[in-house]
């Protein structure tokens, strides 16, 4: 592998904890003999671009430095390549380097562990879901969970994750299931009253939200949870066992294996990494071994 690797940097993320911790990752990185060049963009699609370049011109990894989003970003980059991907996250959420077990908000630590993992040729591939040729690493979230993100979204006042507790008791007080109708690989599409939808090729969501919580990276599958057509009663008492990963034991919650998923139903975005992928119907493939990351 050779010793040029790529930070590729969100300035913005956590409240500007991104710009700062290009620095001290970027130290670490270079103590232990790498030589580190920086890849910022105008925007997403200028970022994009150039990580393409440096992962195309055979940077030795690419490592993003940011949240959930910067990191969904870098795998349009690395995905089908076998140019590694490292994570120093410092954004909001951090589902993914959770999920690789790299160090949250420590960018020095972070920037230390991807140092030795690269040099040790300690590395992993894992699996990666797909959407129309756009690729998750987390969860792709739909129902109640993607209204409360599209009413955060629009909303300009409060900042943070403030906005998104509003925008949750908002949706709470309009609540309904949602008519689905959903297929999973090959089998008979089923017709279903449901208050969301999650596919997870990771565990967790939302910042240690652990909504599919025996997801597995590496197994070539989707854990597809759903939750009923429970009330709102249910679903406030049901909610805070999500952290721990719990209410997969409620009798109104169901989950399943599949490589492919099939949704649809009226009005709802689907969200992966919390970005937003378009309005369902969606389909969803788990590819098997589709980046190959440090962490695990």
């Amino acid at each position: 592998m050779t010793s040029e690797i790529t930070l590729f940097v969100n300035p913005t993320a956590g409240r500007g904890r991104g710009a700062h911790a290009a620095q001290p990752a970027a130290s670490a990185l270079r103590a232990a003999g790498f030589c580190v060049r920086t890849v910022l963009g105008e925007n997403a699609e200028d970022a994009l671009t150039r990580a393409r370049a440096a992962v195309a011109e055979g940077t030795g990894a690419l490592i993003a430095v940011g949240g959930d989003g910067m990191a969904n970003l870098a795998l349009q980059a690395v995905a089908g390549t076998r140019t590694p991907l490292g994570l120093v996250a410092v954004g909001t959420g951090n589902d993914l380097a959770r999920a690789l077990g790299l160090p949250v908000r420590d960018p020095a630590a972070a920037g230390l562990r991807i140092a030795e993992d690269l040099k040790g040729g300690h590395l992993r591939d894992i699996d990666l879901g797909q959407v129309d040729g756009r690729w998750f690493g987390t969860v792709l979230a739909s129902g109640f969970d993607s209204r409360v993100n599209d009413r955060g979204n629009r909303m300009r006042w409060p900042t943070g994750r403030f906005k998104y507790d509003l925008a949750m008791l908002a949706e709470l007080a309009a609540f309904r299931p949602f008519p689905y109708r959903v297929r999973l690989d090959d089998g008979e599409a089923r017709e279903i009253d449901a208050t969301l939808v999650a596919i997870g090729n990771g565990s967790s969501y939302g910042g240690g939200m652990r909504i599919c919580p025996g997801a597995d990276l590496t197994d070539g599958l989707f854990d597809v949870t759903v939750v009923g057509d429970c009330t709102r009663a249910t679903l406030l008492r049901v909610f805070p066992s999500v952290y721990k990963g719990t209410h997969v034991d409620h009798p109104k919650v169901s989950v399943y294996r599949a490589a492919k998923v099939e949704i649809s139903a009226p009005g709802i975005t689907g969200y992966a990494d919390g970005e937003p992928l378009g309005a369902l119907p969606l389909v969803a493939r788990c590819i098997g071994g589709a980046v190959r990351v440090v962490g695990l």
